[in-house]
């Protein structure tokens, strides 16, 4: 009787650990989900806007455009030429540049079109002199699935007189979408489905029973192979947009999880419940138990030492990768740099070459002086060309160094022989100003070479698509500055340039290590890096502790 009931009481206490394990581990995997996909919602959004963020700066600019808003506001013009907006369109991605008159009648298009698009949502926004989004009316002429940003335009009084829109083709935003692995889409204010990386969701939402499970939406679906049975949803509002950006994320990762550690729990309780009983029941093997239960802690404890030594490997691997990575970006810059460092070491040694061949027929006819001339221009160019390979190889370095006593122009100016040929390649006019007296701060030489470097290939990189190139590079004392401005687009977010693996570049052209490397150097120093807009580009500027100062300490 008393061991049935010590049975049954075992049975009752294993089934409740493993479902208030099973409950616990449920409700912390998915709030652990719930973060992640949070976060993977945020960066689609984000994504999706910066796309479509082109279209609304262009409608904006061509809005604001003299001629163009003249050509709206001016009466009986219903016809604007279809090249001039062409150009807009091809050079932003925009599937179609539209200038509307009035409530909303097309009088020029790039693709051609005519129309009406008086009932576009996007249009009542513009006639009230705000900024309209949304999509574009379903019709014969202005089909598909486009999104459209609206600027209005204004006539001499004032008065709202039209509009210009940029279009976007959400199909082609889709196709570097569709290898996501989570299930996301867009829903306007009726809940259709604008955007989406899976085709099963383009139609609109499918078929959702909510399963609640400790306050989070779950969400059980039946709408293919792509899309989750079980699925927790989170939506982001992107009133910027008129949308709103919902994600599916597959619950039976955490279904499992939940299921294994519950068993598990469980199982754990009926073995030691078991053994409860046998050590009740057979008091007399009492030594053999505690023999095995050591054998068993033992193991675990082998168990745990793997586990141990397993994660110290990972986290030695982890820091090898990423100082690894972080070499990689400065040879990164070395590989882009490789082409105008051969063409700057070619010259040199086509020169030398000439100036041998005649040093040695002035030899030959006796003509001394003519050939020590010569003599002299090949140990000048030979010193050049060491110069060169001196900066390059100290750029690729990746020992660290204490701060020491620098002179400030000398980096500088290896910084400028390393980036000449990239300068010349893109006509950049370079100005540097340097003081009479040298500026020494407590830095090293190659490490601030490698920030020098850094910062004039990224002004260099800005100013690609600027019609006026200029490079200022400015050194000043008291305490040691230097400053380095160009003529490009400015700083998108100067908050966050310093931050590791963030660059505006296009995805292969940069890690986005180099500005948050250089910050880490420069913070090394006990100096400071910061950067701003100056309304006509981007600056940066260093300041770092002076020399006399550190030994006077």
């Amino acid at each position: 009787m008393h061991r049935a009931l010590l049975i049954l009481l075992t049975l009752f206490a294993a089934l409740a650990m493993a479902g208030g394990v099973w409950w616990t581990t449920l409700g912390t995997a998915l709030t652990a989900l719930q973060a992640k996909g949070g976060s993977d919602l945020s960066l689609a959004a984000d994504r999706l806007r910066l796309e479509l963020q082109r279209s609304r700066d262009l409608a904006v600019l061509l809005a604001a455009d003299p001629g163009i808003a003249a050509a709206v506001s001016q009466p009986g013009i219903f016809d604007y030429p279809a090249t001039r907006l062409q150009g807009f369109a091809d050079r932003s991605g925009a599937s179609d540049v539209l200038l509307l008159k009035g409530a909303g009648t097309v009088i020029g298009s790039a693709s051609g079109r005519r129309g009406d698009l008086s009932d576009a949502v996007w249009m009542d926004r513009a006639r009230q002199g705000a900024l309209g989004v949304g999509p574009m009316p379903q019709g014969p002429v202005f089909g598909g699935r486009v999104f459209a940003h609206a600027a209005p335009t204004f006539d001499a009084q004032g008065k709202v007189s039209g509009a210009v829109a940029v279009t976007r083709d959400l199909a082609i935003l889709e196709r570097g979408w569709r290898g996501d692995p989570q299930a996301i889409y867009f829903t306007d204010t009726a809940g259709h489905v604008v955007v989406s990386n899976r085709e099963e969701l383009l139609g609109g939402p499918p078929p959702q029973i909510r399963t609640p499970i400790r306050g989070l939406d779950i969400r059980r679906t039946e709408s293919g192979r792509y899309i989750p049975r079980d699925a927790l949803h989170l939506e982001l509002p992107q009133p910027t947009l008129g949308l709103t950006a919902e994600i599916l994320l597959d619950t039976a990762p955490a279904r499992q999880l939940a299921q294994a550690r519950g068993l598990a729990a469980g199982a754990a309780l009926l073995v030691l419940g078991g053994l409860l009983v046998f050590l009740w029941e057979r008091r007399r093997v009492l030594a053999r138990a505690n023999q095995l239960l050591e054998v068993r802690v033992a193991e675990r404890t082998a168990a745990l030492t793997d586990e141990i030594r397993e994660r110290r490997e990972a986290e030695a691997a982890l820091t090898r990768a990423q100082a690894e990575l972080v070499q990689a970006s400065k040879l990164s810059a070395l590989g882009q740099l490789s082409a105008g460092i051969s063409h700057e070491l070619n010259q040199p040694l086509m020169a030398i070459r000439s100036f041998a061949q005649n040093a040695a027929t002035f030899l030959n006819r006796g003509n001394t002086n003519a050939a020590g001339a010569n003599l002299t221009r090949i140990n000048d160019l030979a010193g050049r060309m060491g110069r060169i390979i001196r900066n390059l190889s100290a750029f690729a370095r990746s020992e660290p160094q204490p701060a020491v006593e620098t002179n400030l122009a000398t980096a500088i100016e290896g910084a400028l022989e390393i980036t000449e040929s990239r300068r010349a390649a893109l006509a950049v006019e370079t100005e540097v100003d340097l003081p009479d007296a040298p500026v020494l701060a407590m830095a090293g030489e190659v490490r601030m070479g490698q920030v020098l470097v850094n910062l004039i290939a990224n002004a260099v990189d800005a100013m690609a698509d600027s019609d006026k190139r200029r490079l200022t590079i400015t050194l000043t004392d008291g305490p040691p500055t230097i400053t380095v401005r160009d003529t490009g687009p400015g700083l998108t977010d100067p908050e966050a340039i310093f931050d590791p693996f963030y660059t505006t570049k296009e995805v292969g052209a940069g890690l986005g290590l180099g500005l948050s490397l250089s910050y880490g150097i420069v913070q090394g120093f006990g100096g400071d890096i910061r950067g701003r807009n100056t309304g006509q580009g981007a600056e940066f500027v260093v300041t770092l502790r002076p020399a006399e100062a550190e030994a006077a300490a």
